[in-house]
């Protein structure tokens, strides 16, 4: 069993914060992350919101950003290696992974979240022929095509807008009657030549080696519709990635969202929470950030309290 001071599971914005504040401070940390670095931000096509990029910048821009200044200082971080559990009865807390366990006084959990999936007829049949959680990833594929994006907030509309640039047609389907997300997103989405179907819910993914069609329900009438699609991005709200946490004994809201203070501690000692994984109203990279700065600034001053 390795011992670090700080053990930190995912790589994306919260937990590649942790790492450099960590590191800075002069703490032996390790940041363990299931896929690469940059988690589930790499793949918003443009952030309008992140501080200091008056022109905005890609998602995937931003975490390679973070991983590199990672490097730079020394972060070790291990790409590929999954937690499959958290042990925190004994007195140091355990973070066991497909490859080795570690031992630490302090766990970060910056796990993120995962797509939601809808489970309509056709969504699994049709995965990655025409069905796509990543528009950044595939949305080449759909050059000149007709393309729809399910969801109604601020990832929904950065995705619609990023397609809009390459497909031929992009319509939104929207469960809602309203749009959320921030002016300047709202903005930009009104320059683009899409159509938004509001009050509309996704029922069936239709077509034969690939997608061709979907059937739209009209929530106040009841009536369907089908149109045609080349391709579907699903970009609902996500799924905390908080199932081991939760196992393990730390609590968590009825949605699956890990309850925290305002410095990211939860009710377990030595444990913490930042980024989307949490309850917090706001899920933001700027967010996922502050709160990995705010637990690892509390570990800091626990630490030299108690020298």
């Amino acid at each position: 069993m390795e011992r670090r001071d700080v053990v930190v599971t995912g790589g994306g914005p919260a937990g590649l914060t942790a790492g450099i504040y960590l590191t800075q401070y002069g703490f032996n940390a390790i940041i363990l992350e299931e896929k690469i670095a940059g988690g589930y931000a790499a793949e918003i096509p443009l952030l309008e919101n992140y501080p200091g990029y008056t022109q905005g910048i890609s998602g995937k821009d931003l975490m390679d950003q973070m991983v590199q200044q990672c490097k730079e200082i020394g972060v070790d971080i291990h790409p590929f290696e999954k937690v499959i559990e958290l042990d925190f009865q004994s007195e140091m807390n355990i973070v066991k992974t497909d490859k080795y366990d570690y031992s630490s006084r302090f766990v970060f959990i910056a796990s993120g979240r995962s797509p939601k999936i809808l489970g309509v007829p056709g969504e699994d049949q049709f995965k990655g022929k025409g069905v796509s959680h990543c528009a950044v990833c595939d949305g080449f594929f759909f050059k000149n095509k007709e393309v729809v994006v399910v969801g109604e907030d601020r990832r929904a509309i950065e995705v619609a807008i990023f397609l809009s640039g390459l497909a031929s047609n992009v319509k939104m389907i929207c469960r809602q009657d309203k749009l959320c997300a921030e002016k300047i997103l709202l903005k930009d989405l009104e320059m683009k030549k899409l159509e938004i179907l509001s009050g509309v819910e996704l029922k069936e993914i239709k077509g034969d080696l690939k997608v061709k069609s979907v059937v739209l329900l009209d929530k106040s009438t009841g009536n369907t519709e089908e149109i045609p699609a080349d391709g579907i991005f699903f970009q609902q709200e996500g799924v905390p990635n908080s199932q081991i946490a939760e196992k393990s004994g730390i609590n968590c809201d009825k949605d699956g969202y890990i309850l925290v203070d305002e410095r990211g501690r939860t009710n377990i000692d030595g444990v913490y929470a930042m980024g989307d994984v949490t309850s917090s109203l706001t899920k933001l990279v700027v967010t996922a950030v502050a709160q990995a700065a705010a637990a690892a600034f509390d570990v800091m001053a626990q630490v030299r309290s108690q020298m």
